[in-house]
């Protein structure tokens, strides 16, 4: 497969991208790092994330070869989710970023500062 080098919109490496950075997969794969999960435990380890959105977030992992759903035969019938290889070499980099997050924190809420501050001034000047 040929490097894209530019993000064009049929680059299949843009497509993947946008679906494991979204705003719930990242999550999702964390939660899932230490072993298979209940969809309801997912649910409530992810605060605000409606069911409609994990279901379509989790179909989409499994679609991509990165999480595996399994059906649990209980009464009432329940599943569950655990990462495959793919998903969990995905991990490194994610946490990675996480620990980026927070050593930036500080230096990110300061340039949204200035920027409010900034558009603040220009609002109250024109």
């Amino acid at each position: 497969m040929p490097l894209c080098q530019h993000f064009s919109v049929d680059c299949p490496s843009r497509k993947l991208f946008e679906q494991i950075a979204d705003k719930w997969s990242m999550m999702v794969l964390t939660v899932l790092e230490h072993g298979p999960v209940r969809f309801n435990a997912i649910k409530r380890h992810l605060e605000g994330v409606t069911q409609k959105s994990l279901t379509q977030c989790l179909r989409k992992l499994e679609r991509n070869g990165l999480v595996e759903r399994q059906v649990i035969p209980a009464a009432p019938v329940a599943v569950e989710y655990s990462l495959t290889p793919l998903g969990q070499s995905l991990l490194p980099p994610f946490k990675a970023l996480y620990v980026w997050t927070i050593d930036n924190m500080a230096q990110v809420d300061a340039a949204r500062t200035d920027f409010d501050l900034r558009q603040e001034e220009a609002r109250v000047s024109a």
